[in-house]
């Protein structure tokens, strides 16, 4: 097959080798097109393409019909939404996702978020100490229960909601089950978001969910800024002088919310949760193997697209 590897981001060099390694190993072509300008230019480079590896490209309704030959996608990363999942399904075309490669990144990034705010982002200001205070975590895959276990060796009580799992399966993760999304914002001191931007939950976490935290509270988001109700964060914001939101994913309105609120808010610069050296690594090979597999034997084991 011909692999076309679609990163306006590009993967580190030893990732890049090591992609082309895998999939030359087994047979098949690879076209490396990264650093592209704009969308039209990756609707161009599919039209040949029988596979795709993309970290967050937007593999959109036009890059599909665009790419008569695509059998497969394999996002290089846990998250999905930058594809069109409908239109690939009607053009038979697999989507994956490569789950779990960069979970330790995103986890480490939620901690390191906590103790800078927590620490006033590391200005002279007094700050405090995340050793026991509670931490609610929304949604208990890959990354929060790696952020929980991190969080529990840091002196923190951990407790997560995940209505895909039991509470025996919370339990063994290492966190108290909680039932409602209500007990998990009044009983966290800081609440970490590892949930998918879906219908269901886009601009899920609103006004009265946040000032349902309790005094001095922070709310970190790791996850999509779509499942932010940014105008009903900012009303928080407005109304609890002691609420803070650092997040990975900056906020339509984050120059409002910086310029009223300071330092009780922060976002990255861009999207950095994967943004490690081992991350980039692990979700590009995975995703090459990924596709060798699918070429070989039709595993689509962690298909996105069912």
């Amino acid at each position: 097959m011909k692999v076309l590897v679609a990163t306006q981001k590009p993967f580190a060099a030893v990732a890049v080798k090591g992609i082309k390694d895998i999939l030359e190993a087994a047979g098949h072509e690879v076209v490396l097109f990264e650093k592209y300008e704009a969308q039209a230019d990756l609707v161009k480079a599919v039209a040949d393409a029988e596979a795709m590896i993309i970290r967050s490209d937007k593999v959109t309704a036009e890059v599909i019909a665009a790419a008569p030959k695509l059998k497969i996608v394999v996002r290089a990363g846990a998250g999905y939404d930058n594809v069109d999942l409908e239109a690939a399904t009607k053009a038979g075309v697999v989507v994956m996702n490569t789950p779990g490669q960069n979970s330790n990144a995103v986890a480490e990034l939620a901690i390191a978020m906590m103790i800078f705010m927590a620490r006033t982002q590391f200005t002279p200001a007094t700050g405090s100490e995340i050793q026991g205070k509670t931490l609610g975590i929304q949604a208990f895959g890959n990354v929060g229960r790696l952020v929980g276990a991190k969080a529990k060796a840091l002196g923190m009580k951990v407790k997560a909601l995940d209505p895909f799992l039991t509470d025996e399966q919370i339990l063994a993760g290492g966190a108290e089950p909680v039932h409602t999304l209500d007990e998990l914002y009044e009983g966290s001191d800081y609440l970490s978001l590892h949930i998918p931007a879906l219908p269901s939950t886009i601009g899920s976490i609103n006004y009265d969910l946040i000032t349902k935290m309790p005094k001095g509270a922070t709310l970190v988001n790791t996850a999509r800024k779509e499942v932010i109700d940014e105008a009903g964060l900012e009303k928080a914001l407005e109304d609890r002088a002691d609420l803070k939101y650092v997040t990975d994913v900056a906020p339509d309105n984050l120059a409002a919310l910086q310029e009223k609120f300071g330092l009780r808010v922060f976002a990255t610069p861009k999207k950095m949760g994967a943004q490690t050296a081992e991350a980039n690594i692990n979700a590009g090979l995975a995703a090459a193997r990924q596709i060798v597999d699918f070429a070989l034997t039709g595993n689509t084991k962690f298909q996105v697209n069912k």
